[in-house]
């Protein structure tokens, strides 16, 4: 996004007027924009009408007393271009350009569509084939269908979605979460999903920002704009769906299975800070609890509820998901005790029972004091209200609430109430909490993860802070050569890396090539047909003397003919064997073409894909990033010392895979480096196989 562009998609967004070009679909969107309670000048265009919603037409954009804010587009596709380049020449602010037939209808349509990018030339262009945008601060819409919303505090969650569905539906939705903007992004012609969020992040009133991603057009950009909405303290969440296809360059490797598209947006919006959710109702508590409760200072949460099976579901799910309910230290107890009836028993969450329920005169002092003894950082209450027409009791139930409020505000915490079934919260109590500042959140389960998607945010944001990650290295792309086992792990012993002492011979000289070995060695064949030798019979190993290895090179060499005729070579590695390790790892770094370089850490041996226990992070990483991924693999407790057995040098192991790093993003010709397995062992790592594919 230029300059120029930043500049007009704030006049977009907040225009002093808006030109409607089209018929019957501007119709609509002149009633939305009246149904928002726009208060600038309309201006509708179309020369076979004399009026529209009461205003007179303008037969041509010429006629427009100037060039307008704001433009909401719906002409057919080669009619949209030139009314495009009319409005630029003009020097309008920017379109929703609603038009369809470009890019996605096929055919001549991509065509079409560069052609009306570069009739937008400086303008800021949404779309084409998009809903639109709302922006509820300034009270402009720009939007064909009937749309709901608000912002009644003037902050609230700006939302950008690749699905125009979504986006009318998140408007529509009955949950309680203030918006202040709302982008249907459409085909992203000039402007993406990045730059939308670049530029929301700096808008009063906008305290977090709700992504629907089908695709990136630039992951780079994405990244930077992530990390700045951190530095900026806007939290970014995301849903996102679908998966990009996986580079054919991978299919050769184990790594395909463990780290494909969606594996490594997991690694991109862990970098950068990004919330990742599964669920539109999940996109929307969490934005929620982040937008009205806060961000907790750490993973603390006093929980309370007038029912003991509402505490052991609290508890329940919060164990399923990290978040912590800290227990009332022993010493303290009594003093809660004092304030609660004698049926009630003091734990976290609390069930403080019903014969105090609906008396904030008593239910205040004890949510006081749990908070205090908890050492709690935000604050969450349970309460399922009763239906309209069965609400005689409501008012005990807001009581507690008001109190909860009361105590969590006096001591700076962020703070819920949670339905615990979604219907169960009445509209008019959800909008009561929310000018309360207290976040109305809806399921046990998307509750409770919004409070915990939050206090991860935080903890992220501070680690961002004290270690920025370091821009991401361009993708790069192109035909591939595979290097033999031999060449691979020359290449790597040449940049310092621990390989086993071999020799590569032919079947003639198997008997010399074996005289300065230490047995038993492992024998290989290898060749470009090769690359997972196992599947092939094409590895031999244990082999004690140099007769055993002549004779497991006429076996495999039949093995491998059976197999595949055309693999069988008359080259073969011969090996050291090496020590058994404290655990086997794959260790994969490849060249992504949307991500750029990524590294793969997995459980590695014959179990890569059984496990598949994998982590993925986008380079460059830091040795703190590689030490943290290792701990979070399933088989991390080998790397300890499993029952007693011998662990692994940690040390030497991370030094190892940034080692491997820095050769990888040093040579840009590498495009692929596999070693599966690469041996951790009490004393240090060894390469035991390697495959590499460079660039051609």
């Amino acid at each position: 996004m230029t300059p120029a562009q930043r500049d007009n998609l704030r006049r977009l967004l907040s225009p002093r007027h808006i030109a409607f070009v089209g018929g019957r679909d501007c119709l609509t969107a002149m009633g939305e924009a009246a149904r928002r309670g726009f208060k600038g000048a309309i201006w509708p265009v179309n020369p076979s009408r004399a009026q529209m919603r009461g205003h007179p037409c303008f037969a041509s954009i010429d006629d427009l007393p100037e060039a307008p804010d704001a433009v909401f587009l719906a002409v057919p596709a080669l009619a949209a271009i030139e009314v495009t380049r009319g409005l630029s020449q003009r020097g309008a602010g920017g379109i929703v350009c609603y038009s369809a037939g470009f890019r996605e209808a096929g055919g001549d349509g991509a065509a079409m569509e560069a052609a009306l990018v570069e009739a937008a030339g400086d303008l800021a262009l949404i779309g084409p084939n998009c809903y639109g945008a709302i922006n509820y601060l300034s009270n402009t819409a720009l939007w064909p269908f009937a749309h709901g919303g608000g912002c009644p505090n003037g902050f609230g969650a700006a939302i950008i979605t690749q699905s125009g569905m979504l986006s009318s539906d998140i408007t529509m939705s009955q949950r309680g979460l203030p918006l202040t903007h709302m982008i249907s992004c459409g085909n992203q012609a000039a402007l993406s999903l990045e730059d939308y969020l670049d530029f929301l992040i700096d808008e009063p009133g906008v305290r977090a920002v709700g992504l629907h991603i089908e695709g990136l057009r630039s992951v780079a950009r994405f990244h930077d704009a992530a990390l700045r909405a951190n530095a900026r303290g806007i939290p970014v969440v995301a849903l996102k769906s679908g998966a990009s296809r996986i580079g054919a360059a991978l299919t050769v490797s184990h790594t395909g299975s463990l780290s494909g598209s969606d594996a490594l947006y997991d690694a991109l919006f862990a970098r950068c800070g990004v919330i990742r959710v599964e669920t539109p109702p999940e996109l929307m508590e969490t934005l929620k609890f982040l937008v009205l409760g806060g961000v907790p200072s750490a993973n603390r949460v006093a929980g309370f509820t007038c029912s003991g099976g509402g505490a052991a579901m609290l508890a329940d799910w919060a164990e399923k998901i990290g978040l912590t309910f800290p227990p009332v230290p022993d010493a303290n107890r009594a003093a809660l005790a004092t304030l609660l009836p004698t049926i009630a028993t003091v734990s976290n969450p609390l069930d403080y029972t019903t014969p105090i329920w609906g008396d904030p005169v008593r239910t205040g002092p004890v949510f006081a004091e749990a908070m205090d003894q908890t050492d709690a950082a935000a604050a969450v209450l349970v309460q399922d209200y009763p239906a309209p027409g069965l609400d005689e009791s409501q008012v005990y139930y807001r009581s507690d609430a008001g109190a909860l409020i009361a105590a969590a505000k006096a001591r700076g915490l962020p703070v819920a109430v949670l339905a615990t079934l979604h219907e169960n919260m009445d509209p008019a109590t959800r909008d009561w909490l929310v000018a309360q500042g207290c976040a109305p959140l809806l399921g046990i389960s998307e509750g409770l993860g919004a409070v915990r998607a939050a206090i991860w945010w935080g903890e992220r944001r501070n680690a961002i802070a004290k270690a920025p990650p370091a821009p991401l290295h361009p993708a790069r792309t192109g035909p591939l050569r595979a290097l033999t086992e031999a060449e691979s792990k020359a290449n790597l012993a040449a940049g310092g890396l621990p390989v086993p002492v071999s020799r590569s011979s032919g079947l003639a000289g198997i008997m010399d090539a074996t005289r300065d070995l230490r047995f038993p060695v492992a024998l290989k064949m290898i060749g470009p047909r090769l690359a997972h030798k196992s599947e092939a019979g094409a590895v031999a190993l244990g082999l004690a003397d140099p007769g055993a290895v002549i004779a497991a090179a006429g076996k495999m060499t039949a093995a491998v003919a059976a197999h595949d005729p055309l693999a069988v070579t008359d080259q073969f590695l011969i090996e050291e064997m090496v020590p058994k390790p404290a655990a086997e790892l794959l260790v994969s770094l490849r060249r992504d073409p949307e991500f750029g370089p990524a590294l793969t850490i997995a459980a590695g041996g014959v179990l890569v894909e059984l496990l598949q226990d994998s982590v993925n992070l986008l380079l460059p990483a830091s040795p703190d990033d590689i030490g943290a991924a290792l701990a979070s693999l399933r088989l991390a407790p080998l790397l300890d010392g499993y029952r007693g057995a011998a662990g692994a040098d940690r040390a030497a192991l991370v030094a190892t895979i940034d080692q491997l790093q820095a050769l990888f993003l040093d040579d840009s010709d590498l495009f692929e480096i596999e070693i599966n397995p690469l041996f951790a062992g009490p004393t240090g790592t060894i390469i035991v196989d390697a495959l590499i594919h460079t660039l051609a």
